[in-house]
């Protein structure tokens, strides 16, 4: 069985083989991935470049952002329970480095909430207004049917 895609819906192609071992195919029936409905509009837009685009761009920052919080938070949270000596040492009257290395957590969150609003205005959010847009007015995705 060979599977096309043609005008975004799945093809399947069956060989048969006769008696006389000659082979003939057929297309057996066109194939949704909604069990015979046609694709949505959910969907289309699911499978268009664009959101596919959009999604990676989004991923591409907060994947590495997150992995980037989540060691500096676990390092802290390491440093507070095993490294007990040098979190308590004093850097100037009462303060400690732990003291400190907490602190840095909280101006880390708002840091790095403030850079991804940066970042998603100036570079998600006016695509996503695009495509927003773009579907509103039923205009093709893809170059493909609307």
């Amino acid at each position: 069985m060979l599977f096309t895609v043609r005008d975004n819906v799945i093809c399947a192609t069956v060989s048969a083989h006769s008696g006389n071992g000659a082979a003939t195919s057929f297309e057996e029936a066109l194939v949704t991935d909604t069990l015979g409905q046609p694709e949505t509009d959910y969907e289309r837009v699911q499978n268009s470049a664009e959101f596919q685009a959009l999604k990676r761009r989004f991923r591409r920052f907060v994947f590495p952002m997150t992995a980037f919080f989540l060691s500096w938070y676990f390092l802290y949270v390491l440093l507070a329970d095993y490294a007990h000596d040098f979190m308590s040492t004093k850097v100037w009257g009462n303060i400690t480095v732990g003291l400190l290395l907490g602190l840095g957590q909280f101006v880390s969150t708002f840091a790095i909430t403030m850079i991804y609003a940066r970042w998603a205005n100036n570079r998600q959010d006016p695509v996503a207004e695009q495509l927003r847009l773009h579907i509103e007015n039923g205009d093709p995705l893809d170059g493909g049917r609307a």
